[in-house]
């Protein structure tokens, strides 16, 4: 499972080094490989096999409804599988830097079964406002047994 945060760079050509504890997670559970995507403003790692789960459930919602063909557009689309190198680095390609605004720095985060990578300008402002929300949220979180 994913989890924490990493604040990395990467560099123009869109190279990153993947955190070493998410590495260790990919070696010892999947394979070397990320399907990327975008949402939220972010962007959305995924390890293959959980990245066929989403496409197997999407391709059983009915393709004429407006919002599953939204989905298809926007986050199917845009996926690309980004194999990770021997330096343990990975190819982000320019239109997903672009759509999450990844530029010097940016941060790794551990979502369990998949992994956000956020500017860390944007990241920062999320965050807080993820703070601020957690104490309202904390009956919303018991009531799901949490």
């Amino acid at each position: 499972m994913f989890r924490g945060r990493y604040e990395h760079s990467i560099d123009t050509k869109g190279r990153s080094s993947i955190p070493s504890r998410f590495r260790e997670v990919l070696v010892a559970n999947y394979d070397e490989r990320l399907i990327i995507t975008n949402f939220d403003g972010c962007l959305w790692a995924y390890p293959v096999a959980e990245w066929q789960v989403i496409e197997n459930k999407v391709a059983a919602l009915p393709q004429f409804k407006e919002e599953v063909r939204a989905l298809q557009r926007v986050f199917i689309s845009a996926a690309t599988e980004c194999p990770i190198d021997k330096q343990g680095r990975i190819l982000i390609p320019p239109t997903l830097r672009e759509y999450a605004a990844l530029k010097n720095e940016i941060v790794f985060v551990g979502m369990i079964k998949r992994i956000e990578i956020w500017s860390k300008a944007r990241w920062k402002d999320v965050f807080d406002d993820s703070q601020k929300q957690m104490v309202s949220l904390t009956k919303s979180l018991a009531d799901l047994g949490l």
